[in-house]
């Protein structure tokens, strides 16, 4: 059997009769050995006798001395003359002889026609002739033998003649030993044992290779080897072609080599309708390399046009007649379920590495523009072609207050053949910040970016974060610096030297915002100069007229704007060459962190949601408790003498809110009386687990049991506490302790209850800010910065800032600043909770940090 029989197989292995004339391993698993029958027989047999060489004289009984290769002169086995009595003389017929040019062995046997098992060996000049019956015509078969070196468990496998045998089913990456025996009608012969070892390959050859043939360049792909070594690894992949249509014979042709790190590759620059051949190779460093792969013929294609821009012109609509005509780029959306999310793909899924960029800026700072301008860059548009790409077009309904992009949109690029860049790229489009719409909706849209990453079918790793800004903002106002604080709090720390600034409406100047961004302190990688890292734009020029002057109606000053116009486009290319020469050398990062972030800061936004009324109907019962106690030291007299006297109080009651907005989901826990997040995405009560009000163990963080998450429901009403006047007698409030404990109450006692109850209220309310402040030190950890909507003094910036600009619908998005800060207080309240931690944990009590921890809530709250 033949190496290109099997994935497994292995190349020939010459084996003689009872030896081994060279060893070659083929393929992983096999090796292949060839049997040559050698006439040799038993060394022991009494038939056998060893005579001189041919051509010289000698006669019966003469010794041989085989290191001189000479007769001894004067010394014989026998006497001549006891000899001659047994001589007698037989005629024989006279013989001929032939001359044998040829150097071949088993020519010159044939030649000397003995009929007798011959073996001839010119290079010792030794003739061995055996008794005919152990010659070569009795040998029935072979025993190949083999077993792992240094082990003792010998297999075999038997063939019926010499020539090639496959041994098969060896372990890759292995040493064995071989050895031989010939079986006759009469015996098995001796052992003959190769001298060394034989190691396999270290693994079986890569799968068959697939490949994609294009005008100027071959997709090849692969599977990985079937089997490998022990402590074998694949460190690369040898790709070789050839041009096969050059030469004749396989063996003429003439191999390139490219390497690979991962089971594709993209060979380039090859010629036009021609036929290659294509084999993979694994290379396993020290342990050497597999046999080749099927080898594949391939031809290339046929160039339609010549730049794949005139290819996408050609298959792309057009949006309007003007010059140059604007064509929308033909993109496939993909369904995702990522609520305020979409996703398109340009061309086909391609076999390159991928890169991920997200672009971020305020409305307004030319983000979606920006992008155009990166696609028609991508494709090969140049300044004098008639005609650009759109990938977005701007909704003419919405004003330029408000953000273009309505949602988190997802643009694949899959690389094709005439991309000026090598890889394929995935571009991020978020809705701009800080549009009119208020903070309301810069929250919706981060939720929005969380779901994309958490999702398995969004973005799970980011190669830059690009931050899109206007250069002519010399310092940044409390909105700007807002959008880059809420851009920040997003992303994990590891993200920093992935941030990249991309500067609009620029000219050749240094740009204004660098310094503004460096004394705002985002953190960003850093040039020679110390101002960040940046690449400037000019999208005034990405659809401006290019017509000649000639061409164009004679306007004043009409040549100066057409020449300004190509200057900020070949501006524009040069840093688009230069930006993405800077992403291709960027370190991949997994958004691990950054799901983390978003995560905690989900999870304190849940905890605080459901912190902020907790914290309202406690205050409350404290208040209720607080004044039921003075109510009864008051009245103390009174109330013992007549129990039937009425005082009254202030109780919080739970109330049921019916759901308004269609669509909305909520989780409630109804032994609670408590609405643990609102609003929530999750609608089935079988999958509450996955609620943002629940940790890792599955109970939730926000109601006072801290309940199970499968005892939380999805219900049409949501619960409210309000305050309730209510007239109690001493009676009223005894029996509801003796009912309880089966003892009955004196006044005095029933003020030492109250102070109890309200100890266990304050040890609740201090439980739920330190579940708050736990995420708050978690967030400090890994963000970039802390969300700018949790920092009271933060918002005061930002209402001044919409009264100052009283821009349209200010006063709205006052009032929704106003609801923030009021979450936002309470969390720098629990932030501060958070930094006394360290100082509680070197209390030596547990009864005194209790009594700090108090001592510090009614600081806070008045109490």
């Amino acid at each position: 059997m033949h190496g290109d029989k099997g994935a497994c197989d292995l190349e020939s292995v010459p084996l003689s009769n009872g030896t081994f004339a060279r060893c070659i391993t083929d393929m992983a698993q096999d090796i292949k050995c060839q049997l040559v029958s050698r006439l040799k027989m038993n060394p022991e047999s009494s038939r056998t006798m060893e005579m001189a060489a041919l051509g010289r004289p000698f006669s019966l009984g003469m010794l041989y001395d085989c290191r001189q290769d000479s007769l001894i002169p004067g010394m014989t086995l026998w006497d001549p003359d006891d000899l001659g009595k047994d001589t007698r003389g037989t005629p024989k017929p006279n013989s001929h002889f032939e001359i044998v040019a040829s150097e071949s062995i088993e020519d010159k046997s044939s030649a000397l026609k003995v009929e007798a098992s011959l073996k001839a060996s010119f290079l010792c000049g030794l003739v061995e002739i055996s008794s005919p019956r152990f010659g070569a015509e009795n040998i029935t078969s072979y025993s190949v033998e083999y077993c792992v070196h240094g082990e003792d468990g010998w297999k075999q496998k038997t063939v019926s003649k010499d020539g090639d045998v496959t041994v098969s089913d060896l372990s890759p990456n292995t040493e064995y030993v071989f050895r031989c025996r010939a079986v006759t009608s009469v015996g098995v012969g001796p052992v003959n044992e190769v001298s060394g070892t034989i190691r396999t390959l270290p693994c079986s050859p890569p799968g068959e290779p697939r490949v994609e043939p294009h005008s100027s360049e071959i997709t090849v792909s692969w599977q990985r080897p079937a089997e490998l070594g022990q402590d074998v690894h694949v460190l690369s992949y040898i790709v070789e072609y050839a041009q096969a249509d050059k030469v004749g014979k396989a063996e003429d042709l003439q191999w390139n080599q490219t390497m690979s790190g991962a089971e594709e590759v993209i060979i380039s620059e090859l010629q036009l309708e021609t036929e290659y051949v294509v084999r993979v190779t694994c290379d396993c460093g020290g342990a050497g390399t597999s046999k080749e792969s099927i080898s594949v013929n391939v031809c290339t294609t046929k160039r339609q046009f010549a730049r794949l821009a005139d290819y996408l012109k050609h298959t792309s609509k057009s949006k309007d007649c003007e010059s140059p005509s604007v064509y929308k780029l033909s993109l496939k959306e993909e369904d995702i379920d990522i609520d305020g999310c979409r996703r398109y793909n340009l061309g086909k899924e391609s076999m390159r590495q991928n890169r991920t960029i997200m672009l971020l800026g305020a409305t307004g700072s030319g983000k979606s523009t920006l992008i155009n301008g990166i696609i028609n860059y991508i494709v090969g548009v140049e300044w004098r072609d008639n005609f650009r790409f759109k990938l977005i077009v701007e909704d003419q309904c919405r004003s330029q207050a408000e953000s273009q992009t309505s949602e988190v949109t997802v643009y694949k690029l899959n690389h094709q053949e005439g991309f000026k860049i090598p890889f394929s790229l995935t571009v991020v489009d978020t809705p701009g910040f800080g549009d009119t719409r208020g903070v309301g909706r810069d929250k919706e849209i981060t939720e929005h970016i969380r779901k994309l990453f958490i999702s398995v079918d969004g973005v799970s790793e980011i190669d830059a974060v690009c931050f899109v800004t206007q250069a002519s903002l010399a310092r940044l106002t409390a909105t700007q610096r807002y959008v880059f604080d809420s851009v920040l709090s997003l992303f994990g720390k590891d993200v920093a030297e992935n941030i990249e600034m991309l500067v609009t409406f620029a000219d050749g100047k240094q740009p204004p915002v660098l310094e503004a961004i460096n004394a705002s302190g985002v953190p960003c990688p850093k040039n020679d100069f110390g101002l960040p890292v940046h690449f400037k734009f000019n999208n005034s020029a990405l659809f401006a007229d290019n017509r000649g002057s000639s061409d164009r109606a004679c306007e004043e000053d009409s040549d100066d704007d057409h020449n300004f116009d190509e200057m900020f486009w070949n501006m524009g290319s040069k840093s688009m060459e230069r930006f993405f020469t800077a992403l291709g050398k960027m370190k991949t990062k997994s958004l691990q962190m950054t799901q983390e972030v978003l995560k905690e800061r989900k999870q304190l936004e849940t905890a605080v949601e459901g912190l902020q009324p907790q914290v309202k109907a406690g205050l409350a019962k404290l208040q209720q408790i607080k004044s039921t106690k003075e109510m009864i030291k008051q009245h103390e007299s009174v109330m013992t003498s007549n129990e039937n006297f009425e005082i009254e109080t202030n109780f919080i009651q739970a109330v049921k809110k019916p759901l308004t907005n269609r669509g909305e989901f909520l989780t409630n826990r109804q032994r609670c009386s408590m609405t643990c997040h609102q609003p929530c995405a999750i609608a089935e009560d079988d999958r509450k687990s996955g609620c943002s009000s629940m940790d890792k163990d599955g109970r939730c963080t926000v109601c006072p049991g801290k309940c199970i998450w499968n005892v939380h429901f999805n219900q049409t009403y949501s619960w409210e506490y309000v305050p309730v006047k209510q007239k109690q007698t001493l009676q009223d409030i005894k029996s509801k302790y003796e009912k309880a404990t089966q003892e009955k109450f004196s006044v005095q006692e029933l003020i030492e209850r109250k102070e109890e109850e309200i100890c266990h209220v304050q040890d609740m309310m201090v439980s739920l800010m330190d579940q708050s402040a736990s995420c708050i030190t978690r967030l400090q950890e890994i963000a970039l910065r802390p969300n700018p909507l949790t920092t009271p003094d933060y918002i005061d910036m930002l209402i001044e800032g919409e009264k100052s600009e009283a821009k349209e619908g200010y006063q709205a998005r006052i009032k929704s600043l106003e609801t923030m800060k009021d979450r936002a207080t309470i969390i720098s309240k629990v932030a501060k909770r958070a930094k006394l931690d360290k100082t509680d944990e070197q209390l030596s009590e547990e009864r005194q940090e209790t009594k700090e921890k108090k001592g510090q809530m009614r600081k806070w709250f008045g109490f």
